[in-house]
């Protein structure tokens, strides 16, 4: 196991970012989804994260970007097959992530069957905090998540309100894809989901505990 000093920067070193589709049943349904009875997972490549200080690019081929707010689940101690009941012994930490969403191309890529990965894991499409440390946060699954864009409130949201708890997830996706430390699992986002547009600010939180600004601008081609 890495030093804590390592852990608390995992963006520069974590090989996966793993996703969860559709985790709060309100978001499924305002994007007129069935919610999941198994989780729907995607990945993003390490090359998504972007940190404060610089921008979230919209992609030349992206008009409609969406902001989903999250809570990341860092992983300290890798395995496979992890029980849930010793699911949290796993978890290293946390830190508040954006799955910043292409929802032009998801929308067409689901219409032609085809993977999320143009919507989902370019450049700059996971915006991460701080590390905070597994201490600081006591119930994960009991924790207010927000998201501001120009001052104004568009998502809220509470973790007990997820479908597949922290503990679930880790256990289904360890059975499929091995996790490993520095490893990254995005738990959802709550309703509340919106475009943005060039030169727009983005202010999301996790309680009081961290939170983050991020610009965005327009990837030139």
């Amino acid at each position: 196991m890495a030093s804590q000093r390592s852990l608390q920067r995992f963006w520069e070193w974590g090989k996966k970012i793993i996703c969860v589709g559709r985790n709060y049943a309100d978001h499924a349904k305002e994007l007129k989804n069935p919610v999941p009875t198994e989780p729907v997972l995607f990945l993003k490549p390490p090359s998504a994260y972007v940190r404060e200080g610089s921008p979230v690019m919209m992609p030349y081929y992206c008009h409609n970007l969406h902001h989903e707010v999250e809570l990341g689940v860092v992983i300290g101690k890798g395995g496979t097959a992890i029980p849930q009941v010793s699911a949290m012994e796993h978890v290293g930490g946390y830190a508040l992530c954006l799955d910043m969403t292409a929802r032009d191309i998801q929308d067409e890529c689901k219409k032609k069957g085809l993977p999320w990965t143009l919507a989902k894991a370019f450049n700059t499409s996971c915006p991460v905090s701080d590390f905070v440390p597994k201490e600081k946060i006591v119930d994960p699954q009991n924790l207010r998540l927000w998201l501001k864009v120009n001052d104004k409130l568009r998502q809220e949201g509470n973790t007990g309100s997820m479908v597949f708890s922290v503990p679930y997830l880790i256990s289904y996706i360890s059975e499929i894809i091995s996790l490993e430390e520095g490893d990254i699992i995005l738990t959802g986002t709550p309703e509340g989901v919106a475009a943005v547009q060039e030169y727009d600010e983005l202010h999301a939180g996790l309680e009081d505990i961290v939170s983050m600004k991020f610009k965005v601008e327009r990837q030139t081609h």
